[in-house]
């Protein structure tokens, strides 16, 4: 799909459609994360910051766990 800019005061907007949103989960309230590579720009939905602290906990409790396995496999 080819979209184009629009003026929006002095800034650029990009209008997104109803079935990217959809397709995305996302909806006006949305916050939306901007980045780059470089050459692309790469929009995606504001990751959850809990579920990503409750994955990060999993992953000490394992590594405090299983240190002496995970070292050895590491070798």
């Amino acid at each position: 799909m080819i979209k184009k800019l629009i003026q929006h005061g002095n800034s650029a907007a990009l209008v997104l459609d109803k079935p990217i949103l959809d397709l995305l989960d996302m909806s006006l309230d949305t916050p939306v994360e901007i980045t780059t590579d470089g050459k692309n720009l790469i929009l995606s939905p504001q990751k959850d910051a809990s579920r990503e602290k409750d994955i990060l906990d999993s992953l000490k409790k394992i590594n405090q766990k299983y240190q002496h396995a995970l070292k050895k496999l590491g070798e």
